[in-house]
């Protein structure tokens, strides 16, 4: 119970922090750090979901909570847009994976010609969010999911991840 509240509180004031732009020194860490805070490293890691990968053509649902968006998702709180692309799909593909790559403590996991997923670590507690692309055969758009595996907000953490990968490809000649 105590190790909870103090997870709780900690929880807290990163929200704190992170809403009115402060960040206290300990928080300045190295990219390729697991979590900021020594002996935390894995407590906030969660267990990767089984649900994960394309099933019949859909990347999993988003659960009830709010930390999940998805661009198969079919109500509004968890929708965003698909990515569409305007080169071919190998192109597409390629300069998604150098961007995920590129991206600070983030490790690709699966990778297939047409699916690609990742692990991302927040900065200073070690959170994984899982984030999936779907590149359906016939379609020139990318399909998108990400997704906390734990807790209930992310503070729009996810929405805003896949939409700076979106500004990226488009940036970058590739998005439409």
């Amino acid at each position: 119970m105590p190790g909870q509240l103090f997870a709780g509180v900690l929880i807290g004031l990163v929200a704190l922090w992170s809403w009115v732009g402060i960040m206290p020194a300990f928080a300045l860490v190295t990219p390729m750090s697991p979590a900021a805070i020594p002996g935390l490293q894995g407590v906030f890691a969660g267990t990767r979901p089984d649900t994960l990968g394309v099933s019949a053509g859909q990347l999993a649902p988003c659960p009830d909570t709010p930390n999940c968006v998805a661009s198969q998702a079919a109500d509004p709180a968890h929708a965003i847009t698909p990515l569409a692309y305007g080169t071919s799909r190998d192109q597409a593909r390629d300069t998604l994976t150098a961007l995920i790559q590129n991206q600070p403590r983030t490790q690709i996991i699966e990778q297939t010609e047409d699916y690609l997923y990742a692990e991302c670590r927040s900065r200073l507690l070690g959170f994984v969010d899982d984030v999936e692309f779907y590149l359906p055969p016939q379609t020139p758009v990318i399909e998108m999911r990400s997704a906390s595996r734990l807790g209930q907000s992310d503070l729009g953490v996810n929405r805003r991840r896949l939409e700076q990968i979106r500004l990226a490809m488009q940036e970058l000649g590739v998005g439409a």
